[in-house]
Parts: structure tokens; sequence; C-alpha cells
């Protein structure tokens, strides 16, 4: 049998390839259109409200009856101190004098404006809904958490980048794991902030099924047969994939942004923190070069809260040079197509190889 079965039957679907939660670019559409590939949709509510988040959920139900995953961002909220509080004005007026000298209006938020939220609220909400699969990144949830998902019988697909990481997860209970290689696009799963894990993923893929028990799926770099066929002879049983559908008809991304991925170079694929606070990798730009080593980047999920007012501004302005549009290294031609057929295209690739 080509696809390993493990993880379909776990998840209840026909094929082990799962659409990434990629907030701000996946949608309920999107989800549903996975389901209907017979492939796993993830729902992204990164941190979300819960009543946000249960909005998505119910907005997602009404698209589908098939399972889907909901993920959520598992960080650490930094303390409101003196200190980053003035760290703080000193990054909102940096970044309001580079938002003049480019001639984008924009009123950014103060920190006392700042809403933050705990995934404690979404991890409540996602019961209420009867949410069978959870996914998270960023951390590990605590043990309180783990054991109220479980006892209302969810399934626990939690991200590491690094062996160390994958060994954490397992310990706790977790039942499955997402290897996510240096090369995804979007946000480092991982559960370190400042220095991040560098190894390339088919490497970590390799050394975390020899020392882990629990099912994997691999994510990173993932778009063509062949790719999906390399994973899966590392071990990898569940195959998941983000950049391929960035340009789908189900994505959240506007015309521009999507004209702007389909001239990317392989040298303007980069790692930031400037946008949120924490390291992601997508398309170099004006405002990832005056901000990145500027000294002006605040922990997430500050940085991400004060720069929002910053990329709404230039969406409306269809600038891309100030607006995060996150990929992947594997460059290709980023289909816009609906998520079904690409997905479907996709199996049957890896099926014929």
């Amino acid at each position: 049998m080509f696809w390993p079965d493990t993880i379909s039957k776990k998840l209840s679907i026909k094929y082990p390839v799962i659409q990434a939660p990629m907030f701000g670019v996946s949608t309920p559409k999107m989800t549903a259109a996975a389901a209907k590939a017979d492939c796993l949709g993830s729902l992204a509510l990164a941190d979300l409200s819960a009543d946000q988040s249960v909005e998505l959920i119910r907005e997602t139900k009404k698209l589908t009856d098939r399972p889907f995953a909901t993920n959520i961002f598992v960080h650490h909220i930094p303390e409101v101190t003196d200190t980053l509080r003035e760290e703080f004005g000193k990054a909102k007026q940096f970044l309001e004098q580079l938002a003049a000298s480019h001639h984008i209006e924009v009123r950014f938020p103060d920190l006392e404006d700042i809403k933050v939220n705990s995934y404690h609220e979404q991890v409540d909400a996602i019961i209420e809904e009867n949410c069978k699969m959870v996914s998270f990144t960023f951390g590990n949830l605590d043990d309180q958490s783990i054991q109220k998902l479980k006892e209302s019988g969810a399934t626990l697909i939690g991200t590491c980048n690094s062996v160390k990481e994958a060994l954490a997860l397992e310990k706790s209970g977790i039942d499955i794991i997402c290897v996510q290689g240096i090369e995804a696009g979007g946000h480092r799963g991982t559960f370190e902030t400042e220095s991040i894990p560098q190894i390339g993923g088919m490497s970590l893929l390799s050394q975390v099924f020899d020392q882990v028990s629990v099912p994997l799926i691999y994510a990173g770099g993932m778009y063509n047969a062949r790719t999906l066929c390399a994973a899966k002879d590392l071990g990898a049983q569940g195959f998941q994939v983000g950049s391929l559908l960035l340009a789908s008809q189900e994505s959240a991304l506007q015309p521009f942004e999507k004209e702007r991925l389909k001239k990317v170079k392989e040298e303007e694929i980069v790692l930031t923190k400037s946008f949120s606070g924490r390291y992601a990798r997508g398309i170099n730009n004006i405002y990832i070069q005056a901000v990145e080593n500027s000294g002006y980047i605040l922990p997430y999920p500050y940085q991400n809260k004060l720069t929002g007012a910053l990329r709404k501004a230039a969406k409306s302005l269809q600038n891309s040079e100030f607006v995060n549009i996150w990929a992947g290294q594997s460059i290709q031609h980023y289909s816009e197509q609906s998520t079904e057929e690409i997905l479907r295209q996709f199996i049957a690739d890896a099926e014929i190889i």
C-alpha cells in the first residue's frame, strides 16, 4: 500500500495529507476544500479570542461535515514590565517614522490598547464545540490542557523543530508529532524564541523517527510527489503542505500578494522576526530590511500586535513592501486552482511515482 494508514485511521481521512494551518492565508473555505479532497483540513485559530475561535469553527462546520483540525498558538505571554513599556514606546516611534518616510498613513496602538489572549480559553472553546483534532505550535500544551482535551476525546498533534522538542511532546502524551524543517514557510513551530534550531527537515525527520515511537507528519518543502516520497522513505506517515496552497482560490492572499509570490526568487526567501517577534520564513522586502537588525523588535505577541496596523494599511495600498508574505524555500508555480484540485493532483502524482 503506497499510503501509510496509521494517521489516516487516527484522523478518519482517506489520505494522510494535511493542509497546513496558515493564519492569515488559510480560510474556512480552504479547510473545507481540503476535507473534500479526502485530506485533513486545518483551521488556523492562532491566538484569537475564544469567541473569535468559536465563530470560525462554526463557519467551517457550515461548509463541511468532514473532520478537520483546529490549530492554536501555545505561546508564552511576556509580563508587561517597565522595560517592556519602554521598548514598546521606542519600537512604536521607529515604526511611525518608517511608515511616514514611505507615505503610509497608519495609527499604531498604544501598549494599553493591546489585548493578548491565552490559549487556555481556546482549549475550552474547542472542547465545547466538540472538535476532535487539535494541532498546536510554538510550544507544548500544559498538563491540565492535555488532560482536558484527552478526556474530551481529542487527538493531539504537536509541532517540533528539534529532536529535543519531539521527545518532550512524546513524553507528555501527544498523539502525533509534526516535524517541521527549517525550509518550511511561515512561523517556526519551535519552543524557542531567540535561537531557533537550524537543522534541515529531512535530516531532522530521520533523527526524530529514530528517537520516538508516535506517528510523524512531515512539513517543510513539501510541494511535489518526489518530496512526499522522500519524506515517506524517511519515516513520515503524514504529509503537510502549505506553500503549495498559497495562491489557491481559497487563499486569503490578495491578488497583488499572489502576483508578488509568483515573481519570487530563491534568494528573496528569508527568516525574519521583524513582523511578529518570532522567526518566520517569507519574502524579503523593504520593511524586513529596515526592521530586522534595528534593535526595535518586541517579543511575541507584542511585535505582532504592534505591526498589525501597518500591515493592514499596506494591504489597503496594495504595497507588498510592508506586508508579510510567508513562503517556504521550495519555490514553484503557485497554482490558482482550488485547494481540492491542487491536493487531488498532488495525491495522483504521488501515486504514479
